[in-house]
């Protein structure tokens, strides 16, 4: 307790207090016993970057959970670049799909946001099947 406690009512200070919706909806006094909740920014991952002219399978890149990945293909190319995702350590990759329908393949340039994983420790990996050129590519957060 502080040296001071304020006592309401009192002319010289108004007592202010800071509150959060707790998981009821009710109004959740901050207090030592009950600390603002924060999440805490996750570390960085470091990115998935290279270069090929050769069809390769490259990964694992292991995502930070809940946060958007940003796929960048990037040179002059003719191919296809699958994105897939496996839980088991790459063993069994799957490909991305939403509504049971191809998603994250690309056969041009991009830069975009293609997925956000859901579940920590879950892995993706880009099948690049080159025709010809030179693709630069790069997964990150």
């Amino acid at each position: 307790m502080s040296p001071s406690p304020i006592a309401a009512p009192a002319g010289y200070a108004t007592p202010n207090a800071v509150a959060y919706a707790d998981v009821d909806g009710n109004a959740a006094i901050v207090s030592k016993a009950q600390p603002l909740p924060v999440q805490l920014k996750p570390a960085p991952v470091s990115p998935l970057a290279g270069t090929t002219t050769t069809s390769v399978i490259v990964g694992p890149y292991v995502p930070a959970v809940d946060r958007p990945i940003i796929l960048s293909l990037n040179g002059t190319w003719t191919g296809l670049v699958k994105v897939s995702r496996s839980t088991d350590g790459g063993a069994t990759r799957l490909p991305l799909t939403l509504a049971g329908t191809a998603w994250a393949q690309f056969s041009a340039n991009a830069c975009e946001p293609i997925w956000e994983e859901p579940e920590a420790g879950a892995t993706l990996y880009l099948e690049v099947t080159m025709t010809s050129g030179t693709l630069i590519y790069r997964l990150a957060q």
